[in-house]
């Protein structure tokens, strides 16, 4: 973890009530996909956790969805303001167990970070393939960028305007080897009863500190109690209990 002052230098909306922000300083301490940042706002006692989108040395790269006071007062910051965030909490995503033909599943805003996982997992030579689920079409985002990385791309809407009609779950390919989830915990449940591999669970939750120390965020697991901005978000399926 590392307390850093960076630059917005872009705060652009991608849907209705979703902004991309990408943000320039000091990410160093930004290590692996899955991992998030905690934003300090103006006026607010509590930070605000994102999960990183993208990271390029330099930048880092934040997707949000405005749906409180913190976030609705980010979609009103521009270019050149500076904000103190903490980079590299959680621990991320591994791919070492990933196999050459690893499944990417995202819902709304768990879709994120699973864009700079699918970079790590073809810088490694791997094959993934992603789902994105959404309510309707003009929720959609990020569906381009994944194409542009050369992933094979698939879009679910519940309603059905966009895509495959229903959940992520119901566009699973029969063959893959491994997978990578994150989106809320209805969307998890499914896809950890749906899956027939083994896989990782990024979890969204609210959080008090975001770095362990007031266990606001904790969770039971198969081996007791642990921190999801600590010891997650990211959980391996064998050890969820669901």
């Amino acid at each position: 973890m590392k307390e850093s002052f960076l630059t917005i230098t872009e705060n652009t909306p991608l849907t209705k009530d979703v902004y991309r922000m990408k943000l320039s300083g000091d990410v160093s301490a930004v290590t692996a996909p899955g991992q998030f940042v905690n934003i300090k706002l103006e006026g607010l006692f509590l930070r605000r956790p994102i999960s990183v989108c993208d990271c390029d040395g330099d930048s880092v790269t934040i997707i949000y969805k405005a749906v409180g006071k913190g976030t609705e007062q980010m979609t009103r910051m521009n270019p050149g303001e500076t904000l103190n965030v903490l980079t590299g909490l959680g621990n991320g995503y591994d791919t070492a167990p990933s196999g050459d033909r690893p499944l990417l599943l995202g819902g709304g805003v768990g879709v994120p970070p699973l864009y700079l996982l699918a970079k790590k997992l073809l810088a490694e030579g791997k094959r993934p393939s992603v789902v994105l689920g959404f309510n309707t079409k003009n929720e959609v985002f990020c569906e381009q960028e994944f194409k542009n990385l050369g992933c094979e791309v698939t879009v679910t809407t519940v309603d059905g305007s966009y895509g495959v009609k229903g959940f992520v779950t119901d566009a699973l390919p029969e063959d893959y080897t491994y997978f990578y989830t994150c989106g809320p915990e209805p969307m998890l449940k499914a896809v950890y009863r749906a899956t027939n591999t083994s896989g990782q669970f990024s979890f969204e939750e609210r959080m008090g500190c975001g770095f362990g120390a007031c266990m606001g965020c904790s969770c039971k697991t198969i081996t007791g109690f642990k921190r999801i901005c600590k010891e997650g978000p990211v959980l391996r399926k064998e050890e969820i209990l669901f």
